[in-house]
């Protein structure tokens, strides 16, 4: 982003996890606190591009020798004659679906217990940051209203 920028910066979706990266806008003055809640928000934002990046990629994976497997048993080749890539028909792709979700539902239901704890723990901060913001727009005001 630009020096004279004054916001995050959000960028195109990942080729591995398709999350949009976020580049955290870091104020002159930023506090302690402040700092806190953006480092949880990169925290959090670098923990899902990794659990999504190795998801994505096994799921590519195992599709891909799920379907090998079918259409060899069926005894057909990856491509057909044409050159075009065989596909299954949608009744065939839900088994490996279902299959994919029922095998790693462990992980999804840990990465979604270690999503909320994140979340929790920035919107705490973020109410904690907002509190601290207006009490100081409050002394300010105060301030003001005295002169």
């Amino acid at each position: 982003p630009p020096a004279h920028s004054h916001s995050d910066w959000i960028g195109p979706p990942d080729k591995h996890s398709n999350l949009r990266p976020v580049i955290f806008y870091v104020p002159p003055d930023e506090s302690a606190l402040e700092r806190r809640l953006r480092e949880a928000r990169q925290e959090a934002q670098a923990s899902n591009q990794r659990f999504w990046a190795r998801h994505n990629r096994a799921f590519r994976q195992e599709k891909e020798e799920f379907i090998y497997s079918r259409l060899k048993a069926k005894g057909l080749e990856m491509r057909d004659e044409s050159g075009q890539k065989a596909t299954l028909n949608a009744e065939e792709m839900a088994d490996f679906y279902k299959d994919f979700l029922s095998k790693n539902l462990k992980k999804h239901l840990q990465y979604n217990r270690d999503w909320y704890k994140r979340n929790f723990r920035i919107t705490f901060l973020m109410g904690q940051v907002a509190l601290v913001r207006a009490l100081r727009w409050l002394r300010r005001r105060k301030k003001n209203v005295e002169q």
